[in-house]
């Protein structure tokens, strides 16, 4: 049976937002498939049990704790992957010399202290973390966040070129991201995001209100939201749901505010499939160029018309079943028109995505490349 070291940014259960969903998926289904996984997650607090979804699809599960010294932000490495540091680590890869598949560069810095030729290197690039953090310096308020940000993108730009040549294989998310891989290592393979989803929902022609979902800590969900919010005020007519387990208290003051626009929390994969099913569209805008957004996925499957902005993907067939708009006044317009309409696109999409975006024919392709000997 083939086996395979996966080193997580992140315990990777639930699978409640953007990466952590393409690796927990990923995960479930190459153990479907037969592969033991050893699992090794990077955490900033060891917790005191694996949940079962997560045992039951690998062969063993190692935690690490981050490391918590401010000290490495002066470091040359990027903070995100100095703080992921682990002797451990190193001990746990070395007692089997099965392939090793890192989440992310900020899961790599661990690879100088490696033997040479005991394992095989693989990378799912999640990012070009260098234009992430320059997107996140762009969109974020707080001045010290802004520097840090700009510093950390700067870090990745020399640090990626570094390392990326020493993979045997990288998985890129996107069209953008594998082209500048290729162009610069040859050593890219495309396979889009991993999201659990395996059918479209059949749903009535109508649903009650517009949904805009997302992580709201973050910079880029937080801009797209304030822009999000300005649109519904003009809209009285139409109900937006903003949910969300992560939203801050000024977000919250804002929203109690206006009487079309209410905030409510996700919890769990059941309550945001149930908030999916019931609107009638999507809000889905971000100011970051960084290949398909996770999101995108649970959108399409389980809920009726989409309205995304240009950097949500830069999959052409994915953006054939999705209403485009370049800018918020195009978003507003694809909102009315959409609210007169009745959504009949279920086959279309059955077709498009059953067919182009399963999660077993991405993981079948990894397979082929990690275990080709």
């Amino acid at each position: 049976m083939n086996e395979l070291h996966l080193i997580s940014f992140n315990y990777p259960y639930p699978p409640s937002y953007g990466g952590i969903i393409d690796v927990y998926y990923k995960i479930k289904v190459l153990s479907d498939l037969g592969i033991k996984i050893h699992l090794h997650c990077f955490v900033d607090q060891i917790p005191h049990k694996v949940d079962p979804e997560v045992e039951e699809i690998t062969e063993n599960v190692f935690f690490y704790q981050k490391k918590k010294n401010p000290l490495l932000y002066f470091s040359g490495t990027p903070f995100a992957a100095a703080i992921r540091d682990s002797e451990a680590l190193l001990k746990n890869l070395e007692e089997n010399k099965a392939p090793i598949l890192f989440e992310g560069l900020q899961t790599t810095h661990i690879i100088q202290f490696l033997r040479d030729n005991d394992h095989k290197l693989y990378l799912r690039y999640h990012n070009n973390e260098s234009e992430y953090y320059k997107g996140l310096s762009v969109s974020e308020k707080n001045l010290f966040k802004k520097i840090i940000y700009k510093i950390e993108s700067v870090k990745y730009s020399g640090y990626q070129k570094k390392l990326l040549k020493k993979f045997e294989a990288v998985f890129c998310l996107s069209e953008k991201e594998y082209n500048e891989v290729e162009t610069y290592s040859g050593n890219a393979h495309l396979i889009h995001i991993f999201h659990g989803n395996t059918s479209v929902k059949e749903l009535d022609t109508k649903g009650k209100y517009f949904l805009f979902h997302g992580d709201l800590t973050t910079a880029d969900n937080k801009r797209a939201l304030n822009e999000t919010i300005n649109l519904f005020k003009t809209l009285p007519q139409y109900q937006l749901v903003v949910a969300s387990d992560r939203a801050a208290e000024d977000i919250k003051r804002k929203i109690s505010t206006i009487e079309n626009i209410s905030l409510t929390p996700i919890q769990t994969t059941e309550n945001l499939y149930n908030l999916l099913e019931g609107a009638h569209g999507n809000i889905l805008i971000s100011y970051q160029n960084s290949g398909t957004k996770v999101k995108l996925f649970n959108t399409l499957y389980n809920s009726r018309f989409v309205i995304i902005n240009g950097n949500i993907t830069d999959d052409p067939v994915l953006k054939s079943v999705c209403l485009f708009g370049s800018d918020m006044n195009e978003i507003r317009q694809q909102i009315i028109t959409s609210a007169e309409k009745e959504y009949h696109d279920t086959e279309k999409r059955k077709e498009i995505l059953e067919k182009t975006h399963s999660d077993k024919a991405k993981a079948n392709e990894m397979v082929k490349i990690i275990f080709k000997n």
